[in-house]
């Protein structure tokens, strides 16, 4: 391959939300990929993911950061709105966090104090609850992993999360807000609002997303089906850019840089000491308690980051109609993931790039307790659940694995 498609549609405006994982799109632009391929992006900050969704729907933006679930579950028409949303490109693993509220939080350990680990909180907030207590948690969206890592930690603790717990949805930035006047007793977010609620005092951590569900999907870049048969070379041009950004971030020099690019007032206008945690993989659960390292808390680029495997879709698929008690038959499953999840795409920027990728859609989830060789050049990384259960509610997994345990 000696020379790329030509573009389209050179001035595109592409959709973030304030998150520490939009760190790809700001790369990009700030580093100049975008303008490397012949682009010239604006990036457009907007407040919740209906806003996003919505404003792809109708040709608004051009492209936008998505939840990992919405191509899917938008051209399903779940949550309202039916539109054929497709995705090339995964843009991080990671990223969330379930934070309760300080008070709360301090009380969940056995005996008093607070608890030692994810499975533990969750069994103190399920002994606070049978005492009489009452509990609301919002997540950013009905369809998203945040709701999917909340439901699954609230389960490993033996809570009913339909009938035991209120569960309501905040766009990310109102989440430490609502938590600190009592609006919500917790919450399940990305960063960098986990680190802000800490950082102010009136959050603690009970759980990463990593260790509810190990390199879980999170989010990708979405294009209507339209678009994108409008506009191939364009999207082509766009996913290069933004691939080439996360192999810049893959390198932990260049972290505090991508810390003090996010900081800026156009991007998510808060603190470096706020994106910091999220990227250095450094996080405290409590504020003055100790620091809590996970270099995989935000992964961008290893692990075939980027590739969208259509059996993580698949997983999302089945998750999300779960919480409907809707079903599909399986070819509709295969043939809507398929559809959504463009594995094909994503080889296509891999090809131009000369980047090693699977050469299959789909593996095996749920199973893996450390980093493994899938194929020859390609490394994956853990996808446990916290429960020890396969995505498809499979019986637990008999490998265990250890809690992080802040103290």
């Amino acid at each position: 391959m000696t020379k790329l498609p030509m573009a389209e549609k050179t001035r595109l405006q592409v959709g973030f939300m304030r998150l520490t994982d939009a760190a790809p799109l700001a790369i990009a632009r700030e580093l100049g990929f975008f303008e490397a391929f012949g682009l010239d992006v604006e990036l457009i900050r907007e407040v919740s993911w209906a806003n996003i969704r919505d404003k792809v729907t109708v040709g608004a933006l051009d492209a936008a950061q998505m939840l990992a679930p919405m191509p899917l579950v938008t051209s399903l028409g779940l949550g309202g709105l039916r539109c054929q949303l497709l995705t090339g490109l995964m843009l991080n693993l990671n990223g969330n966090a379930i934070t309760l509220a300080a008070g709360l939080h301090e009380q969940l350990g056995e005996g008093g104090g607070p608890p030692a680990g994810p499975v533990a909180a969750a069994r103190g907030l399920a002994r606070w609850i049978a005492g009489g207590g009452r509990a609301t948690f919002a997540t950013v969206y009905p369809f998203s992993t945040h709701t999917l890592q909340l439901r699954l930690w609230l389960a490993a603790g033996g809570i009913d999360p339909d009938t035991q717990v209120r569960l309501i949805v905040l766009p990310p930035e109102q989440m430490v807000d609502s938590l600190a006047r009592g609006i919500i007793d917790g919450f399940c977010v990305g960063e960098p609002w986990n680190s802000a609620a800490v950082q102010a005092g009136v959050g603690a951590v009970a759980a990463s997303g990593y260790e509810v569900w190990n390199n879980a999907p999170e989010k990708v870049l979405g294009v209507t089906a339209h678009w994108h048969a409008e506009h191939p070379g364009t999207h082509l041009r766009l996913r290069l850019a933004l691939m080439r950004a996360a192999e810049w971030l893959a390198a932990p020099e260049h972290r505090r840089r991508a810390a003090t690019v996010l900081a800026a007032p156009r991007y998510l206008d808060v603190s470096e000491a706020l994106l910091l945690p999220a990227l250095l993989g450094k996080l405290q659960y409590r504020r003055n308690g100790p620091v809590v390292e996970n270099a995989d808390f935000l992964v961008f680029h290893r692990y075939q980051a980027g590739f969208p495997w259509r059996s993580r879709a698949e997983s999302l698929l089945r998750q999300c109609l779960d919480l409907l008690n809707k079903s599909l038959t399986a070819i509709e499953i295969e043939t809507l993931v398929a559809a959504s999840y463009r594995t094909d795409l994503y080889r296509d920027c891999a090809a131009w790039l000369g980047w090693v990728c699977p050469s299959r859609d789909d593996k095996v989830e749920g199973i893996h307790a450390a980093t493994y060789d899938f194929e020859p050049g390609v490394r994956l990384g853990a996808d446990l659940f916290l429960d020890g259960r396969t995505p498809d509610r499979a019986a637990p997994d008999p490998v265990a694995r250890p809690e992080t345990a802040p103290q």
